[in-house]
């Protein structure tokens, strides 16, 4: 009889090791899911660009490549990162179709500019194995 419940409590204490185990992958498959999902950024909220240039940028980015170009060229300078990085980022897929080696050239540009505490960095990691070299 005392071997029968040796052999239970072994039984036992397997499946309550294998129960915490499982548990234990669950929870760490959730935190990693949690923690690759980059939050959404709103790049109207990003600081750098004055308001008053909010509508002149969104006309020159439907405008087309050209018109957004030119844009970045007059007003680039005077606008600060992290909105000019998402900017400029924008640039790179507007631009990739018709000039990929220019919009690679933005984006390592923006890449040696953006640290990994910006706002603007899951977008540039999604952007990465598209632009990155």
């Amino acid at each position: 009889m005392n071997r029968l419940w040796g052999i239970l409590l072994m039984i036992g204490l397997v499946w309550v090791g294998y129960r915490l185990t499982v548990v234990w992958e669950e929870r760490q498959q959730r935190r990693a899911a949690t923690a690759a999902k980059p939050a959404h950024v709103d790049p109207r909220s990003l600081s750098g660009l004055p308001p008053q240039w909010e509508d002149s940028l969104a006309a020159a980015q439907k405008a087309g490549i050209n018109s957004f170009r030119q844009w970045l060229d007059i007003y680039g300078p005077y606008v600060q990162d992290p909105r000019k990085a998402w900017i400029e980022l924008d640039y790179c897929v507007l631009v990739a179709r018709s000039d990929p080696k220019e919009a690679r050239r933005v984006f390592e540009r923006v890449r040696q500019r953006v640290g990994t505490n910006s706002p603007v960095y899951p977008y540039l990691k999604a952007l990465e194995p598209t632009y990155g070299q």
